[in-house]
């Protein structure tokens, strides 16, 4: 047949065909350039990576080519013109990609010094020869430096540089804050850091007058193609949507459906340690009940919210007023085999296991010295661990944690511990009401006198109330945060949604292993009552709870850390089945496993299960928006991951027609996910550069995380260009590709924030 075809066209066909395998590898060598980078980046350091990779000529160039090679590509392809959408959707990578060019070659930053009352235009650039003098137009001064803080802490909520533009005979005065830039004649001026001793600030400058407006009008051509993708009658997501598969029901039939002995140390009573509970506390930056100091006490000691029969409340208690019981106690987690194994101690030891006059004293003290000096394997990171827990119960039994006692003094609210060092200026007998309410409560509590001790605690609250001020938390914070505390929510849903998870797994794989000639008296296949959407409606219903109840006691939108991001994604999930789950069944165990996966995950690593407020750049409404839309990206192609899971195990089990039809069938549900994923990942990645372009002046650092993101986004969108890699048609191809593309988010999402580190890490 070849040689019918005329010598010209057939030319154009093999340089068709080398273009293509030419587009094939820059793209692959671009995105393992990326990767090996983000290693490299972990010894080497940022700078280098910075300076020999991502700054160099060669990597710009790859970028370059990749771009020239594809623009050709494209316009030898005949059917891309008549898509007017996938045109838009291109053109915006190569808006983009140029604006990127321009700030890279014509845009310049520097860092300026400010003291107060003083007028300077110097500032200084990062050269190849270090950093030099530069100077702007006009002068710049510091008129006042303020740093905001959350009521009756030292947890700052913002920092402000009022500054005063002298151009000539124009005073212009203005304000830098964090996620309030200054623009000011094509430089933008950003709140980077200020003098410990609050007299100067410290602004970063950006000028980049050609590379901003390029690349945000490709991020806006990028959002409207991106979700007009979706609705495009004539787009691949509409065929999807009208594929037969999902039309004569056939996806329906293919569903792969889906304690230790008591003790009796001395401590208060449950009611005394109630009481104490309620007392409001500051901790971890914020005021909260010290219930929740305890319960934090309590699982960094132990690792459990309880010990034995005694709440966490009960130990913070025992601890302060039984200091020389609880001591003997053994509540101290060993958690490696290293320092059990080399010192001989048990699974849980007591503070007196590391005090013996005989051997010096502090028995882990050399081994400590030795990990100060550098010395940080695993045994001596073990100790480090051991030794902080030890210096919490000696900070708590010194009474240093127990800031309960607010002070107002010249407008500013400020908490204090009993041995505090307390100001001159206060009241003397409100000093010694301080100093000395400890000592009548201890009184109290070891004549048992439980009465006389809640009455001295509800005096306590009641001081606390008349002198904390704004600082105390509203009504309904406090209540839904003892109502947070009471409920384990993780580890209650993780082990309900995978308990369900594996029962539909199992009745699938019984039903799915039927004979054919069977199957047709379960034509619902798998769920004839109501419970499994009953368990997963309350499921979502209470980890929407969850949510809203650290929403209300942080006062922001709970997605501040991996641990409230993995609630997040599980919330997602659990909503998509709920929506989805008459049309497909299937999602009723891909909800319930992947849900209880994520919910598992943070339960088991507690990332970080404490509600402090924010990092002031983090108050930005984009940066809800960024998280939230990448969330559902993940909690989407988590969805597809399992669709190919699905489909290759039914591969393995069904006769060759039954699983064909059926990884025909996963490969429609998966590409149903598939592209609002892309949607979403491309629109979250780029919505975070935005908000990272206001808040520090630089949309794109090659940061880990957007390294990553980026290499995700690169690799996911490969199986919706089936014009350029046909093989991804075959769906038991394009389910292997997917099955493997998921180890790019699970990189993104744990392999980065656990190894990798960076700004965006949550380890």
């Amino acid at each position: 047949m070849r040689s019918e075809i005329p010598a010209v066209h057939l030319n154009q066909y093999w340089q068709f065909i080398m273009l293509k395998r030419i587009l094939y590898f820059l793209y692959s060598i671009t995105i393992v350039c990326m990767g090996v980078a983000t290693l490299i980046e972990k010894t080497s350091g940022t700078e280098s990576v910075q300076r020999h990779i991502y700054g160099s000529w060669w990597f710009c160039l790859l970028w370059v080519l990749l771009t020239l090679v594809g623009v050709v590509y494209y316009n030898l392809h005949s059917h891309f013109f008549k898509r007017p959408n996938s045109l838009l959707l291109h053109f915006s990578f190569l808006l983009i990609l140029a604006g990127a060019l321009l700030t890279h070659t014509t845009s310049s930053r520097g860092m300026m010094h400010l003291r107060k009352n003083e007028a300077t235009n110097e500032y200084l650039v990062n050269g190849k020869e270090g950093p030099q003098k530069k100077k702007l137009p006009f002068l710049v001064k510091l008129s006042a430096f303020d740093i905001k803080y959350h009521d009756g802490t030292n947890t700052p909520k913002d920092y402000d540089s009022h500054l005063i533009i002298i151009d000539g005979k124009n005073n212009i005065p203005a304000v830098v804050s964090m996620n309030h830039i200054l623009k000011y004649r094509n430089i933008r001026f950003y709140q980077s850091s200020f003098d410990p001793d609050g007299g100067g600030s410290i602004l970063s400058l950006n000028s980049d007058p050609y590379g901003i407006s390029v690349t945000y009008t490709g991020y806006g051509l990028l959002f409207f193609s991106l979700i007009f993708m979706l609705f495009d009658p004539r787009g691949n997501y509409r065929k999807v949507l009208r594929n037969p598969i999902l039309k004569n029901g056939f996806l329906i039939l293919c569903i792969f459906l889906c304690s230790s002995p008591a003790h009796a140390t001395t401590t208060v009573s449950k009611n005394v340690a109630d009481e104490f509970g309620h007392l409001q506390i500051l901790y971890n930056g914020r005021i909260c009940p010290l219930q929740t100091f305890a319960i934090d006490f309590t699982r960094k000691l132990y690792g459990k919210t309880h010990y034995h029969q005694y709440t966490p409340e009960q130990v913070v208690a025992g601890f302060i007023f039984f200091g020389k019981e609880w001591s003997a106690e053994p509540i101290i987690k060993i958690k490696g085999e290293n320092m059990k194994n080399t010192l001989q101690l048990p699974d849980f030891a007591t503070v007196n296991t590391f005090f013996n006059q005989e051997m010096g004293g502090y028995t882990i003290g050399p081994y400590l010295e030795e990990y100060q000096e550098g010395q940080q394997d695993k045994f001596h990171q073990q100790i480090a661990d051991v030794d902080d827990k030890i210096h919490l119960i000696m900070e708590l039994r010194q009474g240093t944690l127990l800031k309960l006692f607010p002070h107002i003094q010249e407008g500013k609210i400020t908490w204090f511990a009993p041995t505090d060092a307390l100001p001159s200026a206060m009241d003397k007998g409100e000093r010694l009401y301080i100093q000395q309410v400890f000592t009548f409560l201890y009184q109290d509590v070891l004549a048992g006198n439980d009465d006389a001790a809640i009455q001295l605690m509800k005096k306590i609250q009641k001081y606390q109330i008349k002198n904390g001020g704004n600082s105390i938390p509203a009504t309904y914070k406090i209540k839904a945060e003892y109502l947070y505390n009471t409920i384990p929510f993780a580890k209650l849903l993780f082990m309900v949604n995978l308990t369900m998870g594996f029962i539909c797994l199992f009745i699938t794989i019984r039903q799915l292993t039927y004979k054919e000639k069977n199957r047709k008296n379960y034509p619902q296949l798998l769920f004839p009552t109501p419970i499994p959407r009953v368990i997963l409606g309350l499921s979502w219903l209470t980890l929407s709870l969850c949510i809203v109840l650290r929403w209300i006691i942080s006062g922001t939108i709970p997605m501040g850390n991996g641990y409230e991001t993995l609630l997040n994604i599980a919330w997602i999930i659990l909503f998509a089945a709920i929506i989805l789950n008459r049309k497909y069944p299937i999602l009723f165990t891909f909800a319930f496993i992947l849900s209880g996966f994520f919910l598992l995950v943070a339960h088991i690593g507690q990332m970080d299960p404490q509600i402090t407020h924010r990092m002031p750049v983090l108050n930005s409404p984009l940066l809800s928006i960024h998280v939230s839309i990448i969330m559902i990206a993940y909690a989407l192609l988590s969805l597809t991951f399992l669709c190919s899971i699905t489909a290759l195990f039914l591969k393995t089990i069904n006769p060759k027609v039954i699983a064909d039809k059926q990884i025909a069938a996963m490969k429609a549900l998966s590409e149903i996910f598939l592209y609002p994923s892309i949607t979403c990942l491309g629109s979250g990645i780029f919505i975070g550069a935005i908000w990272a372009n206001i808040s520090w002046g630089q949309y794109w650092s090659w940061d880990p995380k957007e390294t990553w993101a980026l290499i995700t986004l690169m690799i996911y969108i490969v199986p919706v260009h089936t014009n350029i890699v046909p093989s991804l048609r075959k769906p038991l191809i394009f389910h292997i590709y997917m099955a493997i593309a998921f180890l790019s988010i699970l990189m993104t999402y744990f392999g980065v924030n656990y190894f990798l580190g960076g700004m965006h890490s949550y380890a």
